[in-house]
């Protein structure tokens, strides 16, 4: 191979680097937001049919994505993979929020992550 062509294909593998890098920290970004949302939601989670705090809530769920982030390559990935559902039970998660008829967790995270990408 020339050195030119061992330079292009460097340069190349640099860029290529910076793009997974750039996306990588947007879906850490926008997982996050999720996170914090949920904890600031002030909305009771139920999660096999005991009833949790936000806080608890946000706490339960960075735990899940800590242990399975290798899941969850996008924010898409993160609600559908690890943030809907019980992974010991298969038990839907819910959150009860005040003035509001009890919601999946999916739905409401989905719902928030299509307002977050909206508003960039």
């Amino acid at each position: 191979m020339s050195r030119l062509a061992r330079i292009s294909a460097g340069l190349f593998l640099l860029v290529c680097s910076g793009v997974l890098v750039a996306g990588d920290n947007r879906v850490n970004e926008e997982i996050e937001y999720l996170l914090q949302s949920v904890g600031q939601s002030g909305c009771i989670f139920v999660r096999n049919g005991s009833e949790h705090s936000s806080e608890n809530a946000e706490s339960h769920l960075r735990l899940k994505y800590r242990k399975g982030k290798k899941y969850a390559k996008s924010a898409e990935q993160f609600i559908n993979r690890l943030a809907t559902k019980s992974s010991w039970t298969g038990n839907v998660y819910y959150l009860s929020c005040e003035g509001e008829e009890r919601r999946s967790v999916g739905e409401w995270l989905t719902e928030r992550l299509a307002a977050y990408k909206q508003s960039d």
